[in-house]
């Protein structure tokens, strides 16, 4: 590996991208909407020397530079921010109502973009080198965006790697996981029909409120008698719409389902037994159930030799200390794990503050906030790992 002269907490004009993180932190943009920030990645890494495209699936950016022969990697960056009111009181919060960076996706991109001028100023490295900003992760898909506009066949990855911050961990300390790391997420959608009637004269109708009910709880079974018990699976009731008065029993109701499994096999099992369970349960009420299951995310594997690879290098760089390669199993979603069913590679998660630190508050909350600190720590990572990876000769 490449010795290089950088501390933990000191990475070379670490002040700068911490400037551009707030920056974007202050304009955020929803899923494809990322316009000016895609502009500013793009500017940037022109500035520096990348060959740069625009555009991709929506408004992604690849940024590559090339140093004589070798393979190629990817590194890959969000930018898209949510639909949620800030209430940080920081003086580079959101100044667009109602829209605010509450996942740290301003924090990845600076994390990239600061390793990514170093390695064009003064990385020692031989091969090429993808940079890649994904728009829409917040459940738009992005990455099969930029995948159907063809990604990987425009810039050709042998690994390609994510990084995402996560609250409840010490600040500054990476952790790993080998295989199944996050978890698919489907949304299902129940319309029950049944015949509404007086509240008074129940045995006139067919209620859907008490099919619904019943359902509700049936599902809780699911996952204590359908699925392996070492086998992670979350199926959760969201919305339970019906009815509109107490004397009345309506023709309908509509439930609003999630499903997130860690285990490709225990996702098809769990749909099918969703299917069985709820038909079962609405036909022994005499109601007619409609399913609408709209599948999301897919399971986030992690490739076995790309992540023994990527823990190395972590350890290597700072330490066992602040590694952690046998790291948790996560019940959100991610859609890197799309760009994984493509190219072997390894999604990692960097603490962003845990207890009483600075950014210990949680992800797709008001008062959440990018820790600055571990943008000199992600950008010396990936600085890293692309010198390991694609070593000079």
């Amino acid at each position: 590996m490449t010795e290089t002269a950088l501390k933990i907490n000191d990475f070379p004009g670490v002040d700068e991208f911490i400037a551009i993180r707030r920056d974007i932190h202050q304009h955020p943009e929803l899923a494809y909407e990322e316009h000016r920030t895609s502009a500013k990645v793009a500017d940037l890494l022109c500035k520096w020397g990348y060959s740069v495209t625009t555009n991709l699936g929506g408004t992604g950016v690849v940024g590559q530079l090339v140093r004589g022969t070798g393979p190629a990697i990817g590194l890959r960056a969000d930018m898209d921010a949510l639909p949620i009111h800030e209430a940080t009181g920081a003086a580079w919060a959101s100044q667009h109502e109602g829209v605010m960076h509450a996942c740290g996706h301003d924090g990845h991109t600076a994390m990239l973009l600061a390793a990514a001028k170093y390695l064009a100023k003064e990385g020692k490295f031989q091969g090429t080198l993808n940079v890649i900003f994904q728009p829409a992760e917040e459940g738009g898909g992005g990455a099969l965006s930029m995948m159907a506009d063809g990604l990987f066949e425009r810039f050709p990855c042998v690994q390609v790697f994510g990084m995402h911050n996560m609250p409840g961990y010490a600040q500054g300390k990476l952790l790993f996981r080998h295989g199944s790391m996050m978890a698919s997420s489907d949304y299902v959608t129940v319309i029950l029909r049944g015949v509404g009637g007086h509240g008074a004269l129940p045995h006139r109708a067919s209620d859907p409120v008490v099919a619904g009910s019943s359902i509700v709880m049936a599902l809780q079974t699911l996952v204590s008698r359908n699925v392996d018990p070492l086998q992670p699976a979350v199926v959760t009731v969201g919305s339970f719409i019906s009815g509109k008065a107490n004397n009345v029993i309506p023709e309908t109701a509509t439930l609003e389902i999630s499903v997130r499994t860690l285990d490709p096999d225990v996702r098809v099992r769990v749909k099918e037994r969703l299917h069985d369970l709820i038909q079962g349960q609405a036909t022994s009420f005499g109601v007619a159930a409609q399913i609408d299951w709209r599948p999301g995310y897919a399971v986030l594997v992690n490739h076995p030799e790309p992540t023994a690879k990527a823990i190395d290098v972590a350890i290597k760089t700072f330490g066992r200390d602040q590694v952690e390669p046998n790291g948790p199993m996560l019940t959100g979603s991610e859609d890197f794990a799309f760009m994984l069913e493509k190219v072997p590679g390894c999604y990692l998660l960097i603490g962003n503050g845990a207890g009483d630190q600075a950014g210990a508050c949680m992800v797709h909350n008001p008062a959440y906030d990018f820790n600055d600190n571990n943008i000199a720590i992600g950008a010396r990572y990936w600085v890293s790992l692309v010198e390991e990876l694609l070593p000079f000769n």
